[in-house]
């Protein structure tokens, strides 16, 4: 998959910061394809490691992908309890902003965590960075709204909401957020990446290739203009992230 590398760097870089040296149950919430899970693995390889995802198609190609690994569809917002197991490491990489109700998202994660187990989390918060504005504002757009009745939903909550939420279930967490320089060969890189992510369930809705057509057209003119060109022709993406570990006493 194109971009592997940008896309998993942080899940490595959570994973790194996680203080457990030799954890025996792992759980991947929102796995993917298993790219996580998989450097989940070369970190902790004496570990059980289990993904779950909601989307079958994911689980398909995880399994696919790392037959050596577990995987099965789970629904996060309502099924971890179904799993019936505890873990040392409850680990989530670029997954809950598609989670509604993170108020009781996290509780319900911190709740499979066995005593001294950690949660650790990363989440885009890429809000107001051009892409992200572009896509939101042509999707609005009298052209495009009626094609798109329901609109994804960031169900993310600030950084001092997460802040007061994890406060109340331990006292030993920590939030830190990093802008991530990715460095793209063209415009057209760009729109290449968030056809996969972003632009997925826009282009799914459209009825036809002309009409998807149009709105990539509408879409990468926005992008042109909005991310310049550096001295050596490169483009760069700032793609910001935010991460939070808890430690359950």
């Amino acid at each position: 998959m194109k971009f592997r590398a940008e896309r998993t760097q942080p899940a490595i870089d959570l994973i790194n910061r996680v203080l457990l040296e030799t954890p025996s149950e792992v759980l991947d919430v929102g796995c993917g394809p298993g790219n996580s899970t998989e450097a989940l693995r070369r970190r902790f390889p004496d570990a059980g490691i289990l993904g779950i995802d909601s989307s079958e198609s994911m689980i398909r190609a995880a399994s696919a992908q790392y037959p050596q690994m577990n995987f099965v569809v789970c629904d996060a917002s309502k099924e971890l309890p179904a799993l019936n197991r505890t873990f040392d490491l409850v680990f989530s990489n670029a997954c809950i902003q598609w989670i509604p109700e993170h108020r009781r998202l996290i509780p319900a994660m911190m709740e499979i965590l066995r005593p001294g187990g950690v949660l650790a989390v990363q989440t885009p918060m890429n809000y107001e960075e051009p892409i992200h504005r572009i896509i939101g504002e042509t999707v609005g757009s009298a052209r495009w709204k009626p094609r798109f009745p329901h609109p994804r939903i960031f169900y993310n909550l600030t950084p001092g909401e997460y802040f007061d939420l994890l406060s109340g279930l331990t006292d030993d967490f920590t939030l830190w957020s990093t802008v991530y320089y990715h460095t793209m060969p063209s415009h057209e890189a760009i729109l290449e990446w968030y056809r996969a992510t972003g632009l997925r369930p826009y282009l799914d809705a459209l009825p036809d290739d002309a009409q998807r057509q149009e709105f990539e057209r509408e879409i990468f003119e926005q992008v042109c203009r909005a991310y310049p060109r550096q001295q050596n022709g490169s483009i760069i993406f700032r793609f910001p992230r935010f991460f939070f570990i808890a430690v359950k006493k």
